[in-house]
């Protein structure tokens, strides 16, 4: 079967109106939205984390479990479009997304993210090992098979969920020849498990509605808005904790990189205060969300330029 890119991103009438994809850069940026950038450009980021602090030396060799974790990542949230297509119509923040705004066939979709996962299969295949291969697979599987169906079930579905985070760092540290039972790692990927919790449930706290609309069950019909902030408060610190005890397993080396370290960490724990101590408002919770995802951002780029420094 042949098709060519304007037969994949047609023309709909969506709500009588015609959803107009006509330039490359509308094609691009729907694209981008299907493989989700943001999020996977962020599980590359992890893995190349975890290659680091496994590697001995910094060789080219870094790129084929990066760009192979990418692409699998890349090929799941094509296909996690594709299993919420239904769910993404209801709710407002979602409804604009590649599929239920029709811009593109859902069939596409899918044939999209089974030509990402060959490619990525097939750089991880030449470039890494069987081990880092399996991991990609276990984390495609968990997030389309397990993670996205359990969301419809349980509101503690981000709890397993989060292994979906865990792992592409454990992938970048078995491609550089770590062994899976260095406690380094494990402790690497257990932040990332913790971090992924409080990363949701702020998001939940602004879209509550919004997932209800789309029948996903919310630990907001668990709790009130004051127990559902302590709940997140208390994983945030946790997150940070987590990151606190890396100097201790010596994945941060240096003096100048503990400090700013610790430095970071009181700045997000004085941060997840007054989080804690504020009113339930949209604007304070945005900024909880964004504040620990930079958290996390500073934290990668703190933890791979401390080692690299180490390597040069």
């Amino acid at each position: 079967m042949q098709f060519n890119l304007d037969q994949i991103f047609h023309l709909k009438f969506v709500e009588n109106k015609i959803v107009n994809v006509n330039t490359l850069a509308d094609k691009l940026r729907m694209f981008l939205e299907i493989i989700k950038f943001k999020i996977t450009v962020l599980v590359s980021l992890t893995t190349g984390l975890g290659y680091i602090l496994a590697a001995n030396t910094l060789s080219f060799s870094l790129f084929y479990p990066v760009i192979g974790i990418f692409l699998l990542a890349c090929s799941a949230s094509a296909l996690n479009h594709y299993q919420e297509k239904d769910t993404d119509a209801l709710m407002h923040r979602t409804a604009n997304r590649p599929i239920p705004s029709g811009r593109i066939q859902p069939v596409y979709v899918l044939y999209i993210s089974v030509a990402i996962f060959l490619f990525g299969t097939l750089v991880l295949l030449l470039g890494t090992n069987l081990l880092t291969l399996s991991i990609g697979y276990l984390t495609f599987i968990w997030y389309n098979g397990v993670y996205t169906p359990l969301k419809k079930i349980t509101a503690w579905a981000i709890i397993p969920g989060s292994l979906v985070g865990a792992l592409p760092p454990i992938a970048g540290w078995s491609a550089a020849g770590g062994s899976l039972l260095d406690a380094r790692i494990l402790l690497v990927a257990l932040y990332f498990f913790i971090w992924q919790i409080p990363h949701f449930w702020l998001l939940l706290m602004l879209y509550s509605n919004d997932y209800r609309r789309g029948g996903f069950p919310t630990l907001n019909t668990v709790f009130s808005d004051s127990q559902m902030k302590l709940v997140t408060f208390v994983w945030l610190v946790c997150t940070v904790f987590t990151a606190m005890l890396m100097p201790l397993f010596g994945i941060v080396s240096s003096t100048l990189s503990t400090v700013i370290l610790l430095l970071l960490s009181f700045w997000m724990f004085y941060n997840a205060l007054k989080f804690f101590r504020s009113e339930s408002e949209n604007k304070q919770i945005a900024r909880s969300f964004v504040q620990i995802n930079f958290y996390t951002l500073l934290l990668i780029t703190l933890l791979s330029a401390d080692k690299i420094s180490r390597l040069i």
